[in-house]
């Protein structure tokens, strides 16, 4: 039987921080400019489903000209290779949330987009769309949960160029806006359902929160590709607790990735079952999944590496991403709560950490073969992203934590920083940005 230690109370783990950076807030960005020109077609063997409507792209709403708030920078013997990107969040009456890019030492502000009253940016970050260097967000209400919003595609003059809705009825969630290589999107959504979980011991009736993965054609709003987890993977895998009622939807599967792997499938990451799903694009079969009750896999650690209790890589994990080669990098929360409250939380290890894994499908083995774990030994109940740079390094935003780190191939903190006490960023990159003149 697999271990669990249930903790009472939110496990967030921040420490005081005594000295703030003051970091200067930049205007609004410039009004949006003209539709993008027309894209060569997509390459994408999957089957179409029927055109969604696409209106043309939309400004996100004007917000208030509260300032971002400071960043403290804990550790820097290596800020190169990058602006960071965050999008952080918090109290709306002290600090604006919105998107926000920083100079490589973390202690500039080069541009900030405020979230409007009520509005969350998640995912901010650099893509290349039809052979351009672009920004991207996602923003909207309800993040973590029944969210509704949209995407957004600014260009290197910070105009807004597209805006990508999900399809067939959905509301784009801010979990993940992918734009791939052929230029299309890959976007998440919550779906509210009914189940009949009376073969696990549950109600007929139950309200359940499926995961829904999109491919949207970004020109037409066509929804090219749909996956729900409710067709594909038995509920009985779900970590999550079920409610004590039947009226209270049970997020069983909380999808919050949608990668491509080098391969070409799509990596499907849901944090509530503690697994990474390899599916086909052309199907939507699974064909391999690590982590949870029915892992493909036989767990392995290699020499110094430590799995949780429960005897995984990961749990409640986040960010699953494929480099090649067999090598796989996920931010492993270790940490959850009730319903992804993040009270009465569910912990495997004391702390967060970004690991990277080794795959042989061959043999059918992963095997765990670094870890980087959260500076301040804390656990991240919710959110978090591990991103691998091109020299090797690793960058963390720890969620639902106020911090974000970088670490060389060898393990060592070279960068961290921190928000105030009571802001997060869903995820943070370095990345490469040169904007036009």
């Amino acid at each position: 039987m697999r271990g669990k230690t249930w903790a009472t109370g939110a496990l967030t783990g921040a420490v005081a921080i005594a000295t703030m950076t003051a970091a200067a807030a930049c205007t609004a960005p410039p009004a949006a400019a003209k539709p993008a020109a027309a894209h060569p077609a997509a390459a994408h063997p999957a089957a179409a489903h029927p055109a969604a409507a696409h209106p043309a792209a939309a400004h996100p709403a004007a917000a208030s000209a509260l300032a971002p708030p400071p960043v403290t920078i804990l550790t820097d013997t290596a800020a190169t290779g990058g602006d960071i990107f965050i999008s952080p969040f918090g109290d709306p009456g002290v600090y604006a949330n919105g998107a926000e890019i920083l100079s490589p030492d973390g202690k500039r502000v080069i541009w900030f987009h405020r979230a409007p009253a009520g509005d969350e940016d998640t995912d901010f970050r650099t893509q290349t769309y039809d052979g351009q260097p672009v920004l991207t967000f996602w923003q909207g209400t309800g993040f973590g949960g029944a969210s509704a919003g949209q995407d957004y595609i600014y260009n290197d003059r910070y105009q807004l160029i597209a805006t990508v809705k999900a399809g067939n009825g959905y509301s784009a969630d801010g979990h993940e806006f992918l734009i791939t290589p052929w230029n299309t999107a890959l976007i998440t959504s919550f779906a509210n359902a009914t189940a009949n979980l009376t073969a696990i011991g549950g109600p007929a009736d139950q309200a359940v929160i499926d995961g829904i993965v999109q491919e949207i054609d970004i020109k037409t709003g066509q929804v090219l590709f749909q996956w729900d987890s409710a067709d594909h993977v038995p509920y009985q895998q779900s970590e999550q607790p079920r409610p004590a009622a039947a009226s209270d939807p049970w997020d069983w599967f909380h999808v919050n990735a949608i990668k491509v792997d080098a391969n070409g499938q799509f990596l499907i990451d849901a944090r509530d079952t503690w697994t990474t799903y390899e599916v086909s694009p052309r199907t939507g079969k699974i064909e391999w999944q690590l982590g949870g009750k029915d892992s493909s896999f036989k767990i392995a650690a290699a020499k110094g590496q430590v799995l949780d209790k429960a005897g995984e890589i990961f749990a409640w994990q986040h960010d699953a991403e494929g480099h090649g080669d067999g090598v796989y990098t996920f931010f492993d929360n270790d940490s959850a709560g009730i319903a992804n409250t993040g009270t009465n939380t569910l912990v495997d290890l004391p702390y967060s950490r970004a690991v990277t894994v080794r795959l042989n499908v061959r043999r059918h083995v992963a095997t765990l073969v670094s870890s980087d774990n959260q500076p301040e030994g804390a656990g991240a109940s919710s959110q978090g992203n591990a991103q691998l740079l091109a020299d090797g390094d690793l960058f963390v935003g720890w969620g639902a934590l106020p911090y974000f780190s970088e670490f060389s191939p060898s393990g060592t903190l070279i960068f961290n920083a921190a928000l105030p006490v009571g802001m997060d960023t869903y995820r943070a990159y370095r990345l490469p940005w040169n904007p036009a003149p």
